[in-house]
């Protein structure tokens, strides 16, 4: 049986199971730990099915945000959702880019992994992240135009995951959605809002593929509450502005701690880093016996993602466990 640590973040529930209860510090995932407040003044009302206009309330909010035109957002329950429904719905081959996520190997029946630099089938779809994870590599607009406008040419598809994109509005090939690129986007709410409970995200597509969507999400894809708070969400423009300084700062601060301890970390996302350790499993297991959860990975035994803490207080303690105390 594989080791569920080793499988994604988050996973508390092993953790306490293995190292015990208590107040955990979880540094394994890569959201926001300073989330959005949700207004005590939300209405929302669960009675009833959710009025229709509501997603679309929803969906204008979020391509403003993203910086597309309304008709190419499709809301679904979670960005992983939207992904794994891609490749019975896209059909033909793919690669996905490798190191990345579990689930841009599942999208795809036949898809095959592929480092980046490397060749593509002309008319298979190559699905990446950007920026990825856990690496935290990110590639510029410039690049990824260069490849949408390279897989369009060849017939394949150019699928991107920004995941973690909303802390990087200038490197988003977003804007470039329409219906004459072979180019698809997916955007989940919950990693830069911190909400990741809500399950929320959505598919940046031309309209013939949204419209497959819709046909097997139904009329009513997303709940009412995560349509009221992330519609207010994305149009708090004062908030997403400081949120954007505050990630940056705290990511810096938390380099300058890692590199203290002569770990070098690596990443251009502000929500995780990463770090290459030669006993990471010995690391891992320190943190965890002082609570603190991160990220190993059975492909790369040497890695370790953190996700940055929250404020000075789990620093100290990030701190004093590094030091073994």
């Amino acid at each position: 049986m594989s080791d569920p640590l080793l499988h994604h973040g988050g996973n508390l529930a092993a953790a306490r199971a293995r190292y015990g209860d208590g107040p955990w510090l979880d540094l394994s995932t890569g959201i926001n730990p300073v989330p959005w407040a949700i207004p005590r003044d939300l209405d929302v009302t669960l009675g009833p099915l959710p009025n229709p206009s509501l997603l679309a309330d929803l969906e204008a909010a979020a391509a403003a945000h993203f910086g597309v035109v309304q008709d190419h957002v499709c809301a679904v329950p979670g960005s992983e959702m939207g992904l794994r429904l891609l490749g019975p719905l896209l059909g033909g081959r793919a690669c996905h880019q490798v190191p990345g996520y579990r689930t841009h190997g599942a999208a795809f029946a036949d898809s095959i992994p592929v480092s980046a630099g490397m060749p593509v089938p002309e008319d298979a779809a190559l699905l990446l992240a950007n920026p990825n994870n856990p690496c935290g590599t990110l590639r510029d607009r410039a690049t990824l135009e260069a490849l949408a406008a390279e897989r369009t040419a060849a017939g394949g598809w150019l699928i991107v995951d920004e995941a973690f994109a909303d802390a990087h509005p200038e490197a988003s090939i977003a804007p470039l959605v329409d219906d004459s690129r072979r180019l698809i986007v997916f955007r989940s709410f919950g990693k830069f809002f911190g909400l990741a409970g809500l399950r929320l995200g959505f598919v940046l597509a031309p309209r013939p593929i949204l419209a497959r969507y819709r046909t097997l999400l139904g009329d009513w894809p997303i709940d009412a509450t995560a349509l009221a708070i992330a519609s207010r969400a994305y149009r708090d423009h004062a908030w997403i502005d400081v949120t954007r300084v505050a990630l940056i700062a705290r990511a810096t601060a938390f380099d300058r701690q890692l590199a203290s301890h002569g770990l070098a970390p690596e990443g251009g996302s502000p929500l995780f880093r990463l770090v290459a350790h030669p006993d990471a499993s010995a690391l891992f297991e320190q943190l965890a016996r002082a609570r603190i959860l991160v990220r190993p990975f059975d492909y790369a035994p040497h890695w370790l993602r953190f996700g940055v803490p929250a404020d000075a207080a789990a620093l100290d303690r990030l701190e004093r466990a590094l030091r073994g105390g």
